[in-house]
């Protein structure tokens, strides 16, 4: 799957072009992969625009870029033989060639590889660095995570509770707030299509928002500020809410209140943490072991052809934690 044109607002069919090639032989150290479980994740769509960012834009005419696992078919490398899983961002296509590089062996005994694109891959580490060191979390404080029932909403969410923190989360509907509050053990869940998000937080939150893990950005982002504890943390992983906008991102308008609670907002990026991956991985396969987490993943069985499509339900709000699509 190759972009074919620079998406304005909307992703749109046409912004797309599937194009079959020959399957390369995988030469001196390289393998050939076939493509099991390719990642759908929100910061796809900022990949697609043309402007400075974290990472450089795909390309017209590039193959769409994506985390997937693959499972090695033919191999000329000798870290890899047929057989063996591998997760790496190789895109959206069913084979791939690969000479190795930021690719790593995993074992599918131990988890499914879709939870190697989850909560043990990047939304697991975005949510871990994010709530512990970006966030400075403290046992007992009162953390709100926007974009709850997401892929690192979830997980982010479900650490909180781990150290030992009340949690609230904000959904969109009814059914993911009672997963949040039911299955994954949030304290409160406020739907944000049902009423005042304002009004919710002070509820929820009487004391004020110590961490707030902000998703989405927008009216909520804004919501959010006006709730904040003293000496806060507001964590930047993401604004879902803003990326399909033709029209420029809307900026927070009580950003004041960071004054007024001596209070930090701070953005950032998962890859600066990547040396300390088995880290994060470890602790959170303990959690998963031991109950504390439960893994969320909403999996789209199809093709390649069907990318364009399952990427658009994050937008739609239709998934409840991690989206990936499974090739058949």
């Amino acid at each position: 799957m190759r972009l074919a044109a620079r998406p304005v607002g909307e992703v749109k069919p046409e912004d797309w072009e599937h194009r079959s090639e020959p399957l390369e032989e995988p030469g001196p150290g390289r393998f050939v992969g076939r493509t099991r479980v390719i990642s759908l994740d929100p910061a796809m769509r900022g990949w697609l625009d043309d402007r400075p960012s974290y990472l450089p834009p795909v390309g017209i005419g590039e193959v769409m870029r994506a985390g997937s696992v693959v499972e090695v078919t033919a191999s000329d490398h000798p870290g890899f033989q047929p057989g063996d899983h591998v997760v790496g961002t190789f895109g959206v296509q069913e084979y791939v060639v690969s000479d190795g590089r930021g690719a790593l062996k995993i074992d599918t005994s131990l988890a499914p590889p879709s939870t190697y694109l989850g909560a043990l891959g990047m939304p697991g580490m975005t949510a871990y660095f994010g709530l512990l060191d970006v966030g400075a979390l403290k046992d007992g404080e009162t953390v709100v995570v926007s974009g709850a029932a997401g892929a690192v909403g979830t997980i982010a969410g479900q650490i909180a509770k781990a150290k030992g923190c009340r949690v609230v989360g904000i959904a969109g509907g009814p059914e993911k707030c009672a997963l949040l509050t039911g299955e994954l053990g949030f304290d409160a869940a406020i739907d944000y299509r049902a009423g005042d998000v304002r009004k919710a937080l002070r509820e929820h939150a009487p004391d004020g928002i110590d961490v707030y893990f902000d998703n989405v950005g927008g009216d909520i982002l804004d919501a959010a500020l006006t709730r904040l504890a003293m000496h806060a943390r507001v964590v930047v992983c993401g604004a879902i809410s803003q990326y399909n906008n033709a029209t420029p991102v809307k900026g927070p308008s009580n950003y004041l209140s960071l004054l007024v609670r001596r209070a930090r907002m701070e953005g950032f990026v998962v890859f600066d943490y990547a040396k300390r991956y088995a880290e994060a991985a470890r602790e959170i396969a303990a959690w998963i072991g031991d109950g504390r987490i439960k893994v969320k993943e909403h999996v789209v069985r199809g093709t390649v052809d069907d990318f364009p499509e399952t990427l658009q339900m994050l937008f739609r709000g239709e998934n409840v934690g991690k989206l990936v699509l499974e090739l058949a």
